[in-house]
């Protein structure tokens, strides 16, 4: 019989402390074999006459228990197999919930879905103040809903107005947000959680919270149609009716409100099954399943070195946000070189503006803002960098200018220091080229905005040592990055395969097709934002440096429509000039962006609307999933699993449908194919399928079951 994952220690004053420590583990996750176990001490418990009471705490130093097994979850064959889980689950939660005696939870760290829900059953919860003390129900970033009475359970703690959108968006709290919406009792210092834990038990009762008279007129029969109908809107409205979880969500919490527990419980065991074998669940617990193997693989056949200090050079936009996550995510000091002094503190207001939007939500205090500021200096000259163990530079894409950059580096500093290029389209071997130590030369493309987005491309180049390899992408993931290894070969990966999705949007476009219907159809099909406005968001102008090295490099699928000439001549930008496909106004809604009509007049186009969204949608995407399997086959992501990630992570390809190899085999080579060749009779031979999905076709291979996964 294997260890126990829950051990129950006696105290004098009648107290039991039940310790939850999965063992060989470094997180706490609910497993279906630990059900004979909790029962088994619950059962040990109930038998002591003298119990004052429980406390659940975790035998972890970073986490109370971080949800479900999701491995568990996957195995499951059926809808039924998958409902009966959550009814394993929602059965051992109502033992808890009905001892008779208190119960309370002692949550320091991670305490999300099946963990919160454990927490939930309890008579009362206390949680630490500590900043890794994370509270919430993320089962719908995984496409399903909680399944061990979370649904049920919540909205009757603090209500539903406040429930559902926790429910609805995965949303995770720190311990202050949970102790103000009510869903733990107290927030006090990690040294003394378990003893006022200790304090809660003895001073016995369940925690009830008085709802607002709002909250109840709300929830109640005159005002319930209408607070389900403003849920089911705005939520539409964010899903665009990708993501079925949604909709569940809201029938089983209005089932519970209306027909009472039992009835909600067995709905939420129902609503769990089906949806675990939606194909929407599917794709996203692959994602999540591909970004935890990893982070945990390694990459090269070399041990990284150690990194103890970094240096920037370049304090604009990514030069700014790079220092950020290297000082303030991966806890590295950071000297930044710029040529203007100006471009430092501009640099060095980057961090101090997130940090102290952190102090305004009193995330964090004036002093820690302080403390954390002191990992970051500059200067305009080499000062500080002869001990720099990598050196990141994100200046302007101009080769000679980042070999001369390059080769200071190497005059400046250490043998041993990394030369990283933060570069969008100019070849790593090239930047390499003058190098006296190529070897120590690699490149790391990170998006923009850096603070935000959480995909990095490493690009060795055919000279790139494996230690500079495994040491970048360390550096990466210490900066809260997901680190994708792409090959060095014209817009790497993620560039290559947008440019002809923005190019054939733009194409829509100069056809007549209005910006909003063509960025509509793209926003309908799943992405964040539509191409054009993308584009805005991105540079026009960026955007434009990168397409002719694209197309001298693969041919005239690459070329971009003429029409970018004139954009470009009309000073458009995008948002970084207020002027682009969009209007940009200082308006208090910015959020209400409306299309520039002065370009159809410059474009000498009269906009109406002429194919369908899905038409337009069909169009961008093809071209995208066509340049993904030719980059598949001439390796430039080392498999599809990576190549899935980095365009999830990079460019927002919709989750739910798990990336484009994903989407691919879902939909089978061969309707891609069909769908490619009617497009090559409409629009030309820019969408001919490439030599790998014609092969697949024939062949009816996909790409998780083939070599390429």
């Amino acid at each position: 019989m294997s260890e126990s994952a829950f051990h129950l220690q006696m105290r004098l004053d009648h107290v039991g402390v039940i310790t939850i420590d999965v063992p060989g583990e470094k997180m706490n996750t609910l497993k279906a074999e630990f059900v004979p176990q909790i029962k088994a001490v619950l059962a040990e418990a109930r038998s002591n006459s003298r119990l004052a009471g429980l406390v659940l705490i975790s035998g972890k130093s970073d986490n109370f228990v971080a949800g479900a097994d999701i491995s568990m979850i996957d195995r499951c064959q059926t809808a039924a197999e998958a409902e009966a889980l959550a009814k394993q689950g929602q059965e051992v939660m109502a033992e808890i919930a009905a001892l008779p005696f208190p119960v309370v939870a002692a949550i320091h760290g991670a305490c999300l879905g099946g963990g919160l829900e454990l927490a939930l059953a309890c008579s009362a919860r206390i949680c630490s103040l500590d900043d890794k003390t994370r509270l919430g129900l993320p089962e719908v970033q995984l496409g399903l809903l909680p399944g061990s009475g979370g649904t049920q359970r919540l909205p009757r703690l603090i209500g539903v107005q406040q429930a559902l959108p926790l429910i609805l968006s995965g949303k995770q709290l720190r311990a202050k947000q949970a102790l103000k919406l009510g869903i733990v009792d107290d927030a006090v210092p990690q040294s003394i959680l378990l003893e006022t834990a200790i304090a809660r038990v003895h001073k016995g009762g369940r925690t009830t919270r008085e709802l607002s008279r709002r909250d109840r007129l709300m929830q109640g029969p005159a005002g319930r149609p209408l607070l389900f109908a403003l849920a089911q809107r705005q939520t539409a409205r964010k899903t665009q009716g990708n993501y079925p979880a949604t909709d569940r969500i809201l029938q089983v919490v209005r089932t519970g409100l209306e027909q009472g527990s039992s009835a909600g419980h067995a709905a939420e065991a129902r609503a769990f099954g089906q949806l675990a074998m939606t194909p929407e669940s599917a794709a996203l617990r692959s994602l999540f399943f591909a970004s935890t193997a990893l982070k945990r693989e390694a990459v090269a056949e070399a041990e990284p070195r150690d990194l103890r200090k970094i240096g920037v050079l370049g304090g604009g936009l990514m030069g700014g946000g790079i220092a950020s996550v290297t000082a303030l995510k991966a806890g590295l000091p950071v000297r930044i070189k710029d040529i203007q002094l100006s471009g430092v503190n501009h640099a060095l207001q980057y961090s101090w503006d997130l940090l102290s939007k952190k102090v305004q939500r009193r995330q964090l205090k004036a002093a820690e803002r302080q403390q954390q500021m002191t990992r970051i200096s500059g200067g305009t000259d080499y000062h500080g960098f002869s001990q720099r163990d990598l050196v990141i530079e994100a200046v302007f894409e101009d080769l000679a200018l980042k070999q001369q950059m390059v080769a200071e580096i190497e005059h400046h500093c250490q043998p041993h220091t990394i030369f990283a290029s933060n570069t969008s389209s100019l070849p790593i071997a090239d930047i390499a080229a003058k190098a006296q130590r190529p070897e120590n030369v690699i490149g790391l493309h990170y998006f923009s905005p850096v603070d935000k987005m959480p995909l990095v491309e490493v690009i060795p180049h055919a000279g790139t040592s494996a230690q500079t390899l495994a040491t970048t992408v360390q550096l990466a993931r210490q900066q809260g990055k997901t680190a994708v290894v792409v090959a060095d070969r014209p817009g790497f990966y993620v560039n290559r395969i947008l440019a002809p999705y923005l190019n054939e949007a733009v194409r829509c476009l100069l056809e007549g097709e209005p910006i909003e219907h063509i960025d509509q159809a793209l926003v309908k099909f799943g992405f964040p934002v539509g191409p054009l406005q993308l584009l805005d968001e991105v540079g026009i102008d960026v955007g434009s440096k990168i397409s002719p090295i694209l197309q001298q490099a693969y041919g005239s699928r690459f070329s971009a429509p003429e029409a970018v000439s004139a954009i470009l001549a009309d000073e458009r930008k995008g948002r970084k000039n207020r002027k682009g496909f969009y209007l940009y106004t200082s308006s208090r809604w910015p959020g209400k962006r409306k299309a520039d009509k002065s370009l159809y007049t410059l474009l000498q186009l009269k906009p109406q609307v002429k194919q369908s969204g899905e038409q337009i949608a069909t169009r961008c995407v093809m071209m995208m999933l066509n340049e993904a399997a030719r980059c598949l086959d001439e390796a430039v992501v080392r498999s599809a699993r990576d190549g899935d990630l980095a365009a999830v992570f990079g460019i927002g390809f919709p989750p739910f449908l798990g990336g484009p190899f994903r989407y691919i085999d879902r939909r089978g080579a061969a309707d891609i194919v069909t769908t490619l060749r009617a497009l090559v009779q409409q629009y030309g031979d820019r969408f001919t399928p490439c030599e790998t999905l014609l092969a697949m076709a024939e062949g009816k291979t996909n790409f998780y079951t083939s070599a390429h996964s």
